[in-house]
């Protein structure tokens, strides 16, 4: 059967102060369109997976948030993470708990913070996804055509095409790049932003993480003995917060990059497969300015419109349903007002707004 993991365990820091670690944006109507961010996840992905097939992994301290957002998906899919860890030990321990209950799974995994404009393009790539994995022990990311040379993404080097198919091998991920570097990728062609979203089978997902990282994989085996039994919350407090932080894509990604190797007896590779379905990670004012309609003058305002814009240009303004606010003179600022508390900032030094958040702290 094919699973759908949703992560939804990040704080959203650079959406401060609209976002903050009590309630992070995938849990806000970021768009104004009457759906939270991890509701809009769960949508694009449209009737391609029964509720007992979706799996959403995040804090502990959200709990309740994911159970009212996401009454359709059953309690026991949830899983709690009593501390952040990152993506590695999160995966793994949805993997380790899916393989339980059906150890052919294919596993697609998907942030719960990202936003999606064609979602009918999205759907026949995931489906071409999860047919390519099939049968075999390879791992499909999905890279998006970069349309700006954007240094708040990394980036995937695409090698060869697979025969006639549409994805390629990968050669290398890169780290979010300077502003020249990413100029270069921009004019070579065969980069990708890295969009964190990727399919393949739960025993690739096992045996990787095995290869790699095996204190981990040691310690959900340990946790994995208490599933479904009344210690399983009381193992995975006491385990879980011993597991290394590191992504997934450092655990696993980029040491299997450019190669290939043997897996459950398979020949087991990463590939990328290019997108474009219009996708945003929507991790900064910017990018959310992007996808919002703009005034004449390139304003754009989040939700109701309370807001009296003058003489501004470029500028994107978020202020709560009971806050008036009245703007002059600003050209490409960020004005966001969340629970008393007022961020002005210019939007090309939006990058720093995880420092302002941290000082203002």
């Amino acid at each position: 059967m094919n699973h759908l993991v949703i992560m939804a365990g990040g704080v959203g820091s650079r959406f401060w102060p609209m976002s903050r670690p009590e309630n992070p944006k995938q849990f806000i109507d970021v768009l104004g369109v009457g759906r939270t961010l991890i509701q809009l996840t769960v949508d694009r992905f449209g009737k391609e997976f029964a509720p007992e097939n979706i799996w959403v992994v995040t804090s502990a301290k959200y709990a309740d948030k994911v159970k009212a957002q996401l009454p359709e998906v059953p309690s026991a899919n949830i899983l709690l993470e009593p501390c952040m860890r990152n993506t590695a030990p999160c995966i793994a321990y949805v993997t380790w708990k899916i393989k339980q209950i059906d150890p052919e799974a294919t596993l697609v995994i998907s942030p719960a913070d990202h936003f999606v404009v064609n979602t009918e393009e999205f759907r026949r790539v995931i489906n071409a996804g999860v047919n390519f994995v099939k049968g075999t022990s390879n791992i499909l990311t999905l890279g998006m055509f970069p349309t700006r040379p954007d240094t708040g993404y990394g980036y995937i080097q695409a090698g060869d095409k697979e025969g006639q198919s549409e994805v390629c091998q990968v050669r290398a991920f890169k780290e979010k790049p300077q502003l020249e570097v990413a100029k270069q990728y921009l004019s070579e062609g065969n980069y990708y932003w890295n969009a964190g979203l990727f399919i393949w089978d739960a025993a690739t997902a096992e045996a990787s993480l095995r290869e790699f990282e095996p204190e981990t994989s040691a310690l959900f085996d340990k946790m994995s003995e208490s599933f479904g039994k009344e210690n399983e919350r009381a193992v995975i407090d006491e385990l879980f917060p011993q597991c290394k932080s590191i992504s997934i894509d450092y655990a696993v990604m980029e040491r299997m990059s450019g190669k290939t190797m043997t897996m459950n007896g398979k020949d087991a590779g990463v590939y990328v497969m290019p997108s474009d379905f219009g996708w945003s990670d929507l991790g900064t004012w910017g990018s959310l300015y992007t996808q919002l309609d703009k005034d004449e003058h390139g304003n754009a305002v989040v939700g109701k419109q309370n807001v009296c814009i003058i003489e501004s240009n470029d500028c994107i303004v978020r202020a709560s349903d009971n806050v008036k606010m009245v703007l002059q003179g600003l050209d490409g600022y960020i004005v966001a007002e969340d629970n008393n508390t007022i961020l002005v900032c210019k939007k090309e030094e939006e990058q720093r707004i995880k420092q302002f958040s941290e000082s203002f702290k």
